[in-house]
């Protein structure tokens, strides 16, 4: 943490960390002064509230969903198909979308022509965040569910036996009774997630990243491995990671007080 101070200073291999000059706020300044700053917090934020909103609540659906189910052997394995690919690499992922829209070789792009759309998704920047968020609720719906389903465990037997003896069906058992139970555990994820609204992960979005999608799929972490590894401006590199991390903690703070104000639950 206390290397931050690179953000700060023009820094210098040579010099050090702390024997470089100090630069002030003039790295912030370049940063906000680039035309590009704006295109990447915008794409950085949009991408990251997309994520959340398709994401956020479909694991939720899926433990209800599978709270609901009866027949062990189907629970189980829906719950094994989910699940599972979570344990898939990134790496993986990301060549598995590539072989799927690759519009010589793949089976979408011929699906995709026969009703009028483009048929290379990944080279179109309107596609990029469709592609990207909606694989990664595929790739971690099954693990994420795993929290509400113990959250759903936890829930006292009893409040289902009142529930039935007053006639409930199961959507009002689910209203009345599983919702309230996991709300805890909702706004608990709920204010993580925000907190990390502006950490998009660095690893899909420069993998499935090209020249033609470059304007949708730039964002602060590609950047910043550009401009930092890449350049060797670690000073500027440091301030807009600093920024970003900054962004993230008020939006943390902000969020968990929010929701201990609405609903009594939050992070501390």
């Amino acid at each position: 943490m206390a290397n931050n101070v690179i953000a700060f200073k023009d820094y210098n291999v040579v010099q050090g960390i702390w024997g470089s000059p100090w630069a002030g706020f003039d790295h912030f300044e370049r940063f906000f002064a680039n035309p590009v700053a704006w295109d990447l917090i915008r794409n950085t934020l949009m991408l990251s509230l997309y994520g959340f909103l398709a994401g956020f609540p479909v694991p939720i659906i899926l433990a209800l969903a599978l709270n609901e189910v009866r027949a062990r052997f189907f629970k189980r394995t829906v719950q094994m198909v989910t699940y599972a690919p979570h344990f898939i690499s990134t790496v993986i992922v990301v060549s598995m979308l590539i072989l799927i829209f690759s519009p010589r070789i793949g089976f979408m792009a011929d699906v995709l022509g026969f009703f009028g759309m483009n048929a290379n998704l990944l080279a179109d920047p309107d596609a990029f965040r469709s592609v990207y968020v909606w694989s990664d609720v595929w790739q971690t719906a099954g693990y994420s569910a795993i929290i509400y389903m113990a959250a759903l465990a936890g829930i006292d037997p009893s409040l289902y036996e009142a529930a039935r003896l007053d006639g409930a069906s199961r959507l009002r058992k689910i209203w009345h009774v599983d919702l309230p139970g996991i709300a805890p555990t909702v706004v608990v994820v709920m204010v993580l997630s925000v907190g990390n609204i502006m950490a998009v992960g660095f690893e899909k979005a420069f993998l499935l990243q090209n020249p033609l999608n470059l304007s949708t799929s730039e964002i602060i972490a590609t950047y910043t491995y550009k401009i930092g590894l890449l350049n060797a401006d670690f000073s500027l590199a440091t301030a807009v990671g600093l920024f970003n991390s900054v962004i993230n903690l008020i939006l943390l703070l902000v969020v968990n007080q929010v929701a201990k104000r609405v609903t009594g639950n939050g992070l501390w």
